[in-house]
This record gives C-alpha cells, sequence and structure tokens, in this order.
C-alpha cells in the first residue's frame, strides 16, 4: 500500500494550522511554516496549489496571508488528499475518478484483486470524505485535554 507523502502530510498540517485560526483573520506563511516545522519555500508551493484550487485564500499587505476559503465543517480529508495526492484507490483499476484497466490483468470483469482493491477505496473514501478538518481538529483538542488532566491528576499529591 501507498503512503501519504511527505506534501501531503504538510498540507494536511497547514490546513489543520488555518482551521484551528478560522475566523481570526489570515495566517502569515513565516508563522505558519514556524509553528507546523514545514519548510517555507515548500509551504509557499503547498498553499499557491491550495489557493489554485479554491480551498484558501490569500491577502497582501500588512495583516496579509492565508486562510481557509470554506469554513472547517466544509472541507473533508477526502478533498485534501486527493487534490495533494491524487485517487485514493491503492490500483489504477479500483479507482473512481481515473480508472485504467491494469496492464498486466487480462480480464478486469473478474479480477478478484480488483474487486478487493475497490473494497478497500470505498473503505477509505468513506472516512475520509466524511471527516472534515474540523472533526480532526475537535479530535486533537480532546486527546490533548485528556492528557493534561492525565498529567494534572499524576501530579497531585495525597495525604
Amino acid at each position: 500500500m501507498r503512503t501519504l507523502s511527505k506534501k501531503t502530510q504538510y498540507t494536511l498540517r497547514a490546513m489543520y494550522a488555518l482551521a484551528r485560526n478560522y475566523g481570526q483573520g489570515p495566517t502569515l506563511i513565516a508563522k505558519l511554516s514556524k509553528e507546523e516545522s514545514i519548510p517555507q519555500d515548500f509551504l509557499e508551493n503547498i498553499l499557491l496549489n491550495l489557493k489554485r484550487e479554491g480551498l484558501v485564500e490569500s491577502k497582501k499587505g500588512k495583516g496579509g496571508g492565508y486562510s481557509l476559503a470554506h469554513s472547517p465543517e466544509q472541507l473533508t480529508i477526502g478533498t485534501i488528499i486527493r487534490l495533494a495526492e491524487g485517487p485514493l484507490a491503492p490500483l489504477p483499476c479500483a479507482s473512481e475518478t481515473a480508472y485504467r484497466k491494469c496492464d498486466e490483468c487480462v480480464d478486469d470483469r473478474y479480477c478478484g484483486t480488483k474487486m478487493v482493491m475497490r473494497e478497500v477505496r470505498d473503505a477509505i473514501a468513506g472516512i475520509l470524505d466524511h471527516t472534515t478538518l474540523a472533526q480532526v481538529c475537535r479530535r486533537v483538542d480532546d486527546a490533548r485535554s485528556a492528557a493534561v488532566a492525565v498529567e494534572a491528576d499524576s501530579l497531585m499529591y495525597y495525604i
């Protein structure tokens, strides 16, 4: 199975950061680069691509930077990953959007591998297309809160 590229991982981190800042005005590239540990040149290319695709918008000058073009509740992880990686399917013959018969396949109508990979693609899409940036950010916040609560409890001294 293929793994997410570094570019896609950076893209997701940038989008999570912009989601956390949603409604607070644009975020400077330098600030985003530093806070998310993303090389600035790489981040600039990512944000330009996201802008071209209509997922983020930019403002020039004082108070400028990048922000989400839509609310975090409207942007799914599936949309972002497809933009950065292409189709979700592990094989081209299992793809919804970029179907292509495999060169080695004798008859893809009866290919067991295609049938299984189609199920894999559907399961992945089912999760990613129903998970928004807002949901991921809430999950991260909940995990941080739980960790802080555990740490605070372990520091308590009882007599």
